[in-house]
């Protein structure tokens, strides 16, 4: 009851109509609020989503161009006819300019230092890159230092704490692509000894190779 005649004070005075419009348009507004924030909550979602499966096609991408290129260099290319490895040749070419066809590219927001810190980290990895061929076994323990640097596991040996610095101060994506790269050079560069080993010891290092898979 008082807040009844607390209402009924408060609206003396006031045309009913106008009474009634402010009422509605109050509500209508406060829905149309909620619902606005409802549809912006669940496109957040959808974009994230698209921005993670556009992330998934870039690493699928790169996989599959790292497998072609494997399988253009391939030992196994050498044990086969000369008509076969041309066939075999021209599939790969072709699966390589079809795969470069797909264009995917996910834009990371970064912050000025974090692109300072970006650049520095790619600075870092691409001296020891181009330095590789001058000691392999040297520059892979480099590598391998740096990729310690980026991985939460324990590391199997020393880890370049600068580098580590560095990357920290990098975005979450370019971290994640950081480490992906450093895992594709060392995969290459296992590839390659394998090659060379393959080229010299061809009869023991196939059975080493055999017994490594098996155990």
């Amino acid at each position: 009851m008082a807040q009844a005649r607390i209402s009924a004070k408060a609206t003396e005075g006031q045309p009913a109509g106008q009474l009634r419009g402010r009422f509605f348009r109050s509500t209508s507004m406060a829905d149309c609020s909620s619902r606005l924030l409802q549809n912006l909550d669940q496109l957040e979602r959808r974009v994230e989503a698209l921005r993670d499966a556009a992330s998934a096609m870039e690493q699928e991408k790169e996989t599959l161009l790292e497998m072609i290129h494997n399988i253009q260099n391939s030992q196994d290319m050498r044990h086969v006819s000369e008509g076969e490895r041309e066939e075999l040749c021209l599939t790969a070419s072709r699966l390589m300019g079809r795969t470069l066809t797909v264009e995917v590219s996910v834009e990371t927001i970064r912050n000025p230092q974090q692109q300072e810190s970006l650049l520095h980290a790619t600075r870092m990895i691409d001296e020891v890159v181009n330095k590789l061929l001058d000691d392999l076994e040297g520059y892979k323990s480099r590598l391998m230092s740096l990729y310690g640097a980026c991985t939460s596991e324990v590391p199997s040996g020393p880890i370049d704490q600068k580098f580590q610095s560095v990357v920290i101060g990098c975005a979450i994506e370019d971290q994640k692509k950081i480490k992906r790269r450093l895992e594709t050079l060392l995969r290459n560069i296992e590839n390659s000894e394998k090659s060379i080993m393959l080229l010299e010891h061809p009869k023991s290092t196939v059975q080493q190779l055999c017994n490594n898979e098996q155990g």
